[in-house]
């Protein structure tokens, strides 16, 4: 897989980093390009191996005689985008609607991708913009965020797990009950008018218990029209040559550090370049298959699979091996799970054959070296992104350690500086807060011009540089590699980074999983804290964990606060998001509450 050359140069004396080449690609994402339909049309493009083969209609998948699941190449994938565009219009949707989707996509939970995924491309084709929900929202931050950006479209399963989304909804807005489609009429939702359901419900008995009494309820497979020469269709192809690229096409919430969410504005530039720019780091071509991606892995005419429904090791494990996937995208959590399902497959007898890279949040050190050891995971990527697009990225032509260690260097044609609290670029090696400028700034939030002039602002000495103020932490190094201070404490002054102390500390045979966060402290400031899970049926105590790493690393690095889940009052698990990843301000929180009742102290400090 060839690169492109992008190559970063950072000023030694200064934390300023910038990238250094031609973009490829400022056009709009208005359905799979001709570039890509041109070169791989009959390459496979998307396999989903928990969808039936015809599930969304239309004519008949070239590989529906060899396989009982859906399986599109390229040119069938462009079919449904174009036959789901045409009727998101004849449904009413228009340039410039919100069309938001609660479908879990990218949040550990998977169901309906085709359709999530053919909806991005959809949706940017006619110019509307694409609502990422989560789905782990309940009903006050769903109805706020809808509200907040005013969806009129909103395509939703009835269910996930626990949350029961079309009776949630109905029980508090009677409206939805009485009106009709297309038509909504919600005081409560204002500028709601349509409610498609797309159904996770295999038993035809529960789905009518489930849905009979909401008479808004759109199905989605109307919402398909597979004739071409329609009004429609030429409606889309009008609204095509309308566009520009620096136009809003998706909506991503954050809640950042004022609590209340903000709606990050992405448009065709900002998600097209940073797609074909995050494949180049990967080494992405057509020959890959990955599982779980979309803009990074298409770009490239790359194959994406998506194993389940829900994250599933078992599932993972048996896809990367049927479809001889050649990269892995997760978080530490996902791999340690995937590690656990080959073991348990090896020691039965069983014979794997897996190999391909890993994209994804820094890993541990010991984690890695078991990848690369069991399942040949030779190549790893990590990323840095807010819910903006990705600016930091590590290669696998970086060292081991700056792969595990820190988050990469800066993306191509991506400006990054830290700087002090009076704006000014700090010194190498010195803690600032992290500014981006490039292509892949987001427009703006949402009908959010205060929040917006806040983060963004534009450079004193060239207006025309819009840098965003990320509000995160970080330290550069003299070769333009980032550490997120999210990821460093400081002692005493000495800065201190928890993947290393983690690192130290997965290590060990009886730590299964260590999280490694700041707590305060009168004398130091800040000093370490350790949040410990044990491999069933070991006993390790406060003091053989700070023991591991006083012996391993600079005495400095030494927990002076340990706590093992499960105990004490603390929870069974460690906090984690929907994807899988420590949310390590919930244990800032947790040790904050645990050392002030003087519980977790260990030895010095």
């Amino acid at each position: 897989m060839a690169s492109l050359g992008f190559r970063q140069s950072v000023k030694s004396a200064l934390q300023t980093a910038k990238s250094a080449s031609t973009r490829r690609n400022t056009g709009q994402c208005c359905s799979l390009t001709e570039e890509i339909l041109g070169k791989h049309a009959h390459r496979p493009a998307l396999i989903c191996t928990q969808e039936r083969p015809r599930a969304h209609g239309g004519p008949p998948s070239r590989n529906l005689n060899v396989i009982n699941h859906l399986a599109w190449d390229f040119d069938e994938f462009d079919k449904h985008i174009r036959a789901l565009a045409r009727g998101l219009v004849a449904m009413g949707v228009r340039k410039g609607d919100r069309v938001a989707v609660l479908m879990g996509n990218n949040s550990g939970v998977f169901l309906y991708e085709a359709l999530t995924q053919s909806l991005q491309w959809a949706c940017a084709s006619i110019g509307a913009i694409l609502v990422t929900l989560n789905p782990a929202y309940r009903l006050n931050e769903l109805v706020e965020t809808i509200n907040l950006v005013g969806v009129t479209h909103l395509f939703t399963v009835p269910r996930i797990r626990t949350s029961n989304y079309i009776r949630m909804l109905s029980d508090a807005f009677p409206g939805l009950c009485n009106s009709t489609p297309g038509n909504i009429q919600e005081p409560g939702l204002p500028s709601l008018r349509n409610l498609v359901v797309v159904s996770n419900i295999h038993d035809t008995a529960e789905w009518h218990r489930e849905t009979c009494d909401v008479k808004s309820i759109t199905d989605w497979r109307e919402t398909l029209i597979w004739r071409e020469d329609t009004w429609e269709q030429r409606h889309i192809e009008e609204s095509v040559q309308s566009q520009r690229s620096d136009e809003v096409i998706n909506l991503q919430f954050t809640s950042g550090t004022t609590g209340a969410p903000k709606a990050v504005s992405l448009t065709h530039t900002n998600l097209l370049n940073n797609g074909i720019s995050i494949g180049d780091c990967m080494r992405l071509g057509p020959d890959d298959v990955l599982f779980i991606g979309n803009l990074a892995a298409w770009s490239y005419g790359s194959c994406v699979v998506y194993p389940s429904e829900i994250y599933d090791p078992k599932a993972i494990v048996d896809s990367v091996a049927q479809h001889r996937c050649t990269a892995l995208h997760g978080v530490p959590t996902h791999f340690l799970g995937v590690l656990a399902e080959v073991q348990k497959r090896q020691d039965a007898g069983e014979k794997l054959d897996l190999s391909c890279p890993t994209a994804g949040s820094p890993i541990p050190i010991d984690l890695m070296r078991q990848l690369i050891e069991k399942l040949n995971l030779v190549d790893l990527s990590i990323a840095y992104g807010m819910s903006d697009p990705v600016s930091f990225q590590t290669t696998p032509a970086d060292p081991i350690i700056k792969r595990v260690e820190t988050v990469g260097r800066v993306q191509p044609h991506v400006k990054a500086t830290i700087i002090d609290q009076d704006g000014h670029v700090i010194p190498v090696g010195k803690p600032g807060e992290l500014c981006i400028a490039g292509y892949l700034v987001q427009k703006g939030y949402w009908e959010d011009e205060e929040q917006t002039q806040k983060a963004m602002r534009a450079d004193p000495n060239d207006p025309s540089t819009i840098w965003m103020h990320t509000g995160d932490e970080g330290i550069m190094d003299e070769e333009g590699y980032l550490k997120s201070k999210s990821d460093i404490i400081i002692r005493g002054g000495e800065n201190l980074f928890p993947v290393q102390i983690e690192n130290a500390l997965t290590a060990h045979p009886s730590i299964r999983e260590a999280a490694v966060v700041s707590v305060r402290d009168t004398k130091y400031g800040e000093v370490v804290g350790a949040w410990i899970v044990r491999e069933p049926g070991t006993n390790m105590s406060r003091e053989d964990v700070r023991r591991t790493v006083a012996e391993n690393m600079n005495p400095q690095n030494a927990p002076a606060w340990v706590w093992f889940v499960g105990e004490d009052g603390a929870a069974g698990e460690l906090p984690k998001t929907a994807s899988g990843k420590v949310m390590k301000h919930v244990l800032r929180k947790w040790s904050a509450e645990f050392a002030q009742n003087a519980i977790g102290t260990v030895g010095g400090k």
